[in-house]
């Protein structure tokens, strides 16, 4: 490799998983209606998510360097291919120009809560890096990471009504914490009743998306352009990640867990997509499109 140092800070980013971000926020300009008219605002969040989200993985290997000594000693910190206190450069670089970004869109937009957002995001990431995946709550605070994140999405216009906006967020966060749940012990052999019950609320998640076009057409939003083909794709969907989970939860060896659990977070980006046909119409599916370059990127970058 000609270039150590950016793999290893590839690597510790996780950078095919940022296409999962950007679909999160794809996703919330598309059912807004916020692009072309609101593209720079729109760039200033894609950045603002970005950096938050890398911040969430520098500070979640800076304190796990001790555990993935001796279960993942490749990464880059026990490898020592990236200091520590490096690290910790890096992370408080990234918290603050995501913090800095969402300030950016919020001074052009006016009147939206994007700073609050973005504040509650990096508090939630730093709490969950430190202490909370340690915990019972830590698939929850993942999947409010994410919900807040789809929210920053959604607020790149001011009347998306509140509950559209937290039906998406929650069917996202929902999912992700089924994920988390699915990948808590993914580096040893994991409990069969575990799994299923993570596979449960990634399931919980698919049937709670469903109810969003019947939402949106009560609230008036988006009730001309719900794509015909909304449920077929989330039932293959369904099917996409239910195939990889299935096989893990009958074998739950680390390496069909770790498959399952990249299939299922790689998968964000097919949700976010099939999210976006229920209210942006067929059309929306183009979202789909980041699934490429994160697979390519994930044949020499782990995601996990």
């Amino acid at each position: 490799m000609r270039h150590p140092r950016l793999l290893a800070l590839a690597q510790l980013v996780r950078l095919p998983n940022v296409f999962t971000v950007w679909a999160d926020i794809g996703m919330g300009a598309l059912v807004t209606g916020a692009l072309p008219e609101q593209i720079v605002p729109f760039g200033f969040v894609l950045l603002a998510s970005t950096c938050l989200y890398w911040a969430g993985m520098v500070w979640n290997d800076y304190f796990d360097v001790e555990q993935d000594a001796k279960e993942r000693s490749f990464r880059p910190l026990p490898s020592g291919r990236i200091k520590r206190s490096t690290a910790s450069i890096i992370g408080v670089l990234l918290i603050t120009a995501g913090l800095a970004c969402a300030m950016f869109a919020d001074i052009l937009i006016m009147r939206t809560a994007l700073p609050l957002l973005a504040g509650c995001l990096a508090m939630l990431i730093l709490a969950y890096d430190y202490w909370l995946k340690r915990t019972w709550l830590g698939p929850v605070a993942m999947g409010g990471c994410r919900f807040f994140n789809i929210l920053l999405g959604l607020s790149l216009v001011r009347d998306m009504p509140a509950g559209v906006g937290i039906t998406l967020a929650l069917v996202v966060g929902t999912y992700i914490a089924g994920v988390t749940w699915f990948a808590r012990t993914e580096a040893r052999t994991s409990k069969q009743n575990l799994l299923l019950a993570a596979a449960g609320v990634m399931l919980a998640a698919l049937l709670l998306s469903l109810t969003v076009p019947g939402l949106a057409e009560n609230q008036g939003v988006g009730t001309t352009r719900t794509s015909p083909f909304f449920p077929y794709l989330l039932v293959a969907f369904g099917f996409y990640v239910g195939m990889p989970l299935s096989r893990a939860i009958a074998n739950p060896q680390p390496a069909r867990v770790q498959a399952a659990v990249k299939r299922s977070l790689l998968g964000l980006i097919l949700l976010d997509a099939i999210l976006a046909t229920a209210l942006a119409g067929t059309e929306a599916i183009v979202l789909a499109v980041l699934v490429f370059p994160a697979i390519f990127l994930g044949r020499w970058l782990y995601s996990t």
